[in-house]
């Protein structure tokens, strides 16, 4: 009998891991997930084919994924070429109508476009939306308000928004459907505004309306971190409350766990901050027992 060589141990393996994601792939089995996509998965068109394979695959699993997506430095690199001032106030940016008309030619129609180019290009059936589209995503102004010289005081942002109102039917219309829905965080106001959205808070917020199996954020760290810098595979709401309060949780990562806090709180089952870093992080939180970041549950 023939030794099997290294070539076929490598197809052998291969099988074994399509083998044992079976559970997994019964278990998410026309589930909706939710996906922020931002970071290093958006950084080069090596890491966008990969993602876009990833997510044409899940969508073969019949289970039906929603990308909503950033934008920061390509919105950056718009404003400095038209010569546009922008700045930012406790992370989030200060949008005027000028700024506001340029973050939504960019993220609805640059990048939301170039997503759903690479999602067909590797067979699937994408279409590009915004929150404005069937109203999906109502907003008003954000108000921020903030502590300057020892004095709470409330700061205007502009053209920020935060959801208040969600009507996702557009997006359950694809659900069963070969289509495969990408979102740009752009909201509607109530008297015809544009709103710029935070992108997690949007995918928190149509997470949160579509009851999605799964929220994925998809960030440039490995997860939520311990005291001991190691990183914290699984958490209750309560623990990251806690971890919050003590410091533990500080600066970038705040924002992302308290958007998985309200998500689970509109009934999304779990959250997940994941290293989107890593290739395929996606396929391996989804469908192999190994993970790829912070998994957070009620």
């Amino acid at each position: 009998m023939n030794k099997p060589t290294a070539h076929t141990r490598d197809w052998i393996a291969t099988a074994r891991t399509l083998s044992e994601a079976l559970p997994y792939l019964q278990r998410y089995d026309g589930s909706t997930i939710v996906i922020k996509l931002g970071g290093h998965a958006m950084g080069s068109d090596e890491a966008m084919e990969q993602f876009a394979r990833d997510v044409v695959l899940m969508k073969q699993c019949n289970v039906n994924p929603v990308i909503v997506h950033g934008g920061g430095p390509m919105i950056n690199d718009m404003l400095k070429r038209l010569d546009i001032q922008s700045e930012f106030i406790d992370g989030k940016r200060v949008s005027d109508a000028a700024t506001v008309e340029v973050v939504e030619m960019v993220l609805a129609g640059k990048i939301n476009k170039h997503i759903v180019q690479a999602i067909n290009a590797q067979g699937g059936k994408a279409i590009g939306l915004s929150g404005k589209d069937a109203n999906l995503m109502i907003c008003e102004k954000d108000i921020t308000i903030a502590e300057r010289d020892g004095e709470r005081v409330t700061i205007d942002l502009g053209f920020v928004g935060r959801p208040v109102e969600m009507n996702p039917e557009i997006l359950r219309s694809f659900l069963g459907s070969d289509f495969i829905p990408v979102v740009a965080p752009i909201g509607a106001g109530r008297h015809g505004e544009t709103f710029n959205v935070n992108g997690d808070t949007a995918a928190g917020a149509i997470a949160a309306a579509m009851k999605a199996d799964r929220l994925l954020l998809l960030t440039d760290v490995a997860g939520v971190k311990g005291s001991d810098g190691t990183v914290l595979t699984t958490l209750s709401a309560d623990q990251v409350r806690e971890l919050t309060a003590t410091g533990v949780i500080a600066g970038g990562m705040i924002p992302k766990t308290q958007t998985a806090l309200d998500a689970i709180d509109g009934g999304v089952r779990a959250v997940v901050i994941l290293d989107g870093r890593a290739p395929h992080a996606v396929l391996l939180e989804l469908f192999t027992a190994h993970g790829a970041g912070s998994l957070i549950r009620g």
